[in-house]
């Protein structure tokens, strides 16, 4: 929740009107639907990560568990690409959910307030869009990585999924890389999923909003369980 202070130069009974505008029901009514639009395609993402994880883990398991894995999948085509459809229509429908909630709040308050008291916002929800476009750049790197193979730091095979995933790794700044793209999932899933719950109506308001333990516990298991993979193989533990 926040206080503010009336903006710099708007007259109080402009601002009043101005909120009034921005409660209106029609105006409620649509920012309501985007954010139950960003929920549900947050929670779809969010599935994904989990599942993309599991797979993941079969580094740990050696080369043919892993690559069996990666055969399965080429072998279910229609599952395959019918989930890489519903990914990329989630995909879209939350950023553009995202970026029109953003242009509302800029035209509702083009200026800014002169003094802004927070009381329960954290790290993860103010840097929320700049770890969204920053994960949006990563996606676009880790796809031409390791599914299309455009950025080769070591010689790629189209069916040796452990050795691409090792391989890639083992380059100190493509590790990096992957280390510094975990931190931002990390923090878009602590922030995201707790928002996803309040704007779905699974969350009800409490005295201590910044104690989120579900949204914690699964932001942390998605950050350790990505960033162990890279890490262990930089460090020579996954060879």
């Amino acid at each position: 929740m926040r206080t503010f202070d009336e903006p710099a130069g708007v007259p109080p009974h402009d601002a009043a009107l101005a909120a009034g505008a921005a409660m209106s029901p029609r105006h409620g009514q649509t920012t309501v639907g985007l954010k139950a639009l960003m929920a549900v395609t947050g929670v779809v993402l969010v599935a994904f990560l989990v599942f993309h994880l599991l797979g993941n883990l079969l580094v740990y398991r050696g080369p043919t568990a892993l690559n069996s894995y990666s055969a399965f999948l080429a072998r279910e085509p229609l599952l395959l690409w019918g989930a890489r459809a519903v990914l990329l229509l989630s995909a879209v429908i939350h950023v553009g959910a995202a970026a029109l909630l953003w242009a509302r709040d800029r035209r509702a308050r083009p200026v800014r307030y002169r003094r802004v008291a927070r009381r329960s916002a954290t790290v993860a929800s103010l840097s929320m869009r700049f770890t969204g476009l920053g994960l949006g750049g990563f996606i676009v790197f880790h796809l031409l990585h390791l599914t299309a193979g455009a950025i080769q730091p070591v010689p790629f095979s189209d069916h040796d999924v452990y050795r691409n995933v090792v391989g890639g790794f083992s380059v100190g700044w493509v590790a990096a890389a992957y280390l510094g793209a975990m931190v931002l999932v990390g923090l878009h899933v602590w922030h995201g999923a707790w928002a996803s719950l309040r704007s779905l109506g699974m969350s009800r308001p409490s005295p201590q909003p910044k104690r989120r333990p579900v949204a914690w516990l699964l932001a942390l298991l998605l950050w350790g369980g990505f960033t162990s993979i890279p890490l262990a193989i930089w460090l020579g533990w996954v060879r």
